[in-house]
């Protein structure tokens, strides 16, 4: 089972740290954007979330199965994950790829197993960062909290595919904080979750209520060290 890694060495902070010296990896995410048929944004946000818990939660990144090493490779350098969008073809040639596709309400998204950071499968590599910019058409439902929730930093813009980035961020850090058994639980379940912006009156809270928190190492977007998402699942509150 994958490690968890202690707060003083966190994958996701501005200060380097010894993660740093390892082999860089990257966990690639790929969500299919037509444009007849966009999907909203946050479905888009949950589904991508939900793909890393998939992929953290598959026997083939454990043990000995076939993803397990780069997993590993990945979970000791920095915990990096960039979103790139496709279409028509291109979806079509990354889903041939060895990954998970995962579906949400209007959204495709497909994870793959960690790469080098300069070692992206060629199919994956000519796909666009940029073009990520979605919305919903109608504003999400308010969230339960009978399932987890994946705060956002309402005072941050970030693109749906840095957002996507850092929900799975989010996931992942509630994944590993999870004893075994809701860790078990919560992936039977299908990993139910959402994804909003917190109240500006809530952030401050959130942020000092000793949930998972992202801070984010600024390479895109974003200034380093910027707390980006709380994870709040029920069993860690």
């Amino acid at each position: 089972m994958s490690h968890v890694p202690a707060s003083v060495d966190s994958p996701f902070q501005a200060e380097r740290t010894p993660r740093d010296e390892a082999p860089q990896f990257v966990l690639p995410l790929v969500v299919r954007i037509e444009r007849s048929a966009p999907p909203a944004r946050t479905d888009a946000l949950e589904t991508a979330a939900r793909a890393v818990l998939r992929l953290l939660g598959d026997e083939r990144a454990h043990g000995d199965g076939e993803w397990a090493e780069s997993v590993r490779n990945w979970e000791d350098a920095r915990i990096r994950k960039v979103v790139r969008r496709a279409r028509g073809t291109e979806w079509r040639r990354a889903e041939a790829l060895p990954g998970i596709t995962v579906t949400g309400k209007s959204a495709e998204v497909r994870v793959f197993p960690p790469v080098p950071l300069d070692g992206w499968p060629r199919e994956l590599a000519k796909l666009q960062v940029s073009g990520t910019e979605l919305d919903d058409p109608e504003p999400p439902a308010a969230a339960g909290t009978a399932e987890p929730v994946l705060w956002l930093n309402p005072e941050l813009e970030m693109s749906a595919g840095k957002a996507m980035a850092q929900a799975g961020h989010g996931a992942q850090l509630a994944y590993w904080a999870l004893p075994e058994a809701e860790r078990t639980a919560w992936r039977d379940a299908g990993f139910p979750l959402s994804v909003r912006p917190a109240g500006p009156a809530d952030w401050s809270r959130l942020t000092g209520s000793g949930l998972p928190l992202v801070r984010d190492a600024g390479f895109t977007e974003i200034a380093p060290g910027s707390c980006t998402v709380v994870a709040d699942h029920p069993a860690l509150r």
